[in-house]
């Protein structure tokens, strides 16, 4: 997909997010005002946060569509992934201040009050309207193969999980007269997006680290290499994410004979190879070296090789 379409699906994306958590948010915090639902209160705060994060996914589009400059060489696909890793603070903020706000209730319970219907209409359309943003946001998701579209998306997922939470809550609390309960499941909820914030966290830093969990990456990497005659064992193999795209580095051996032309033919051959069974990689460096030589089993220090798949 080129740079431009997925640009374009990201801000569709970012700008259904923002008008929609944007409405939700203003009318969750009102009914929750009214109803004296702190539980009602967590799950505005929290669609306040989605209208941060929609903000940012919108600035970030028009970054990522940048060319590479001398600064940034490898483009500014990392802008998506650095942004993604703030967003899972923000996250983690909201839901420590709500835990914190429960378990200050939770210790003044004479502070608790009965909660109004209010709230419970604040969880209907909570739910409705999340269903259908997050419908949409893993939709665009996967058009813009976007890892920030589609960790908004799965952030509404949870957010839908969390208002079913609350809406039984709150109706346990109105059948059985015992108002303790919305702190308590504002606690819940809190702990709740504390735990996204931190899931979130670990996986993009796992991309900041250059990790890949992916072995089927790396068995298309070797079948490919495979499948062009005249070269020979694949080594030193490091895939690491950039956003949506991969960067591949690859050291291939040929015969020692083969001219310098012969090859580049060679690496050129496996380079297009590669990118048949992964389209998304970015750049493809190979480095050739010549047939049986060992200077590398006493020097790798990194990287696979098909044996350790």
């Amino acid at each position: 997909m080129q740079d431009s379409f997925k640009t374009h699906y990201i801000r569709v994306a970012g700008t259904i997010a923002l008008i929609g958590n944007a409405a939700l948010a203003f009318i969750k915090i009102l009914l929750a005002y009214f109803s004296k639902s702190l539980a009602v209160m967590g799950d505005g705060i929290d669609s306040s946060t989605d209208v941060l994060i929609a903000i940012v996914t919108l600035v970030i589009s028009a970054i990522i569509s940048r060319p590479s400059d001398k600064e940034h060489p490898w483009g500014h696909g990392r802008a998506e992934t650095t942004t993604t890793l703030v967003l899972s603070f923000i996250i983690f903020f909201a839901g420590a201040q709500l835990a914190i706000q429960s378990v200050t209730r939770l210790m003044n319970p004479q502070d608790a009050q009965a909660i109004g219907r209010g709230a419970v209409i604040a969880a209907i359309i909570s739910i409705a309207g999340k269903t259908v943003l997050a419908l949409l946001q893993f939709h665009y998701g996967k058009i813009a193969d976007s890892e920030m579209v589609k960790a908004n998306a799965l952030n509404m997922k949870n957010d839908i999980i969390m208002s079913l939470g609350i809406l039984v809550g709150l109706f346990l609390s109105e059948q059985f007269k015992l108002p303790i309960l919305d702190p308590i499941i504002a606690l819940l909820v809190g702990l709740w997006v504390i735990k996204n914030a931190a899931k979130l966290f670990l996986q993009v830093n796992f991309e900041l680290m250059d990790g890949n969990a992916d072995n089927s990456l790396y068995q298309k990497l070797f079948s490919a290499v495979s499948s062009v005659q005249g070269v020979h064992n694949p080594h030193k193999a490091r895939i690491r994410k950039m956003a949506s795209l991969f960067d591949i580095d690859l050291d291939i051996e040929v015969d020692p004979a083969m001219t310098v032309y012969d090859a580049h033919e060679k690496a050129e051959q496996v380079e297009e190879a590669i990118r048949e069974v992964i389209p998304e990689a970015y750049d493809i460096l190979i480095h050739i070296e010549p047939l049986g030589s060992d200077s590398h089993q006493r020097e790798e220090k990194y990287g696979l090789k098909p044996e350790d798949m």
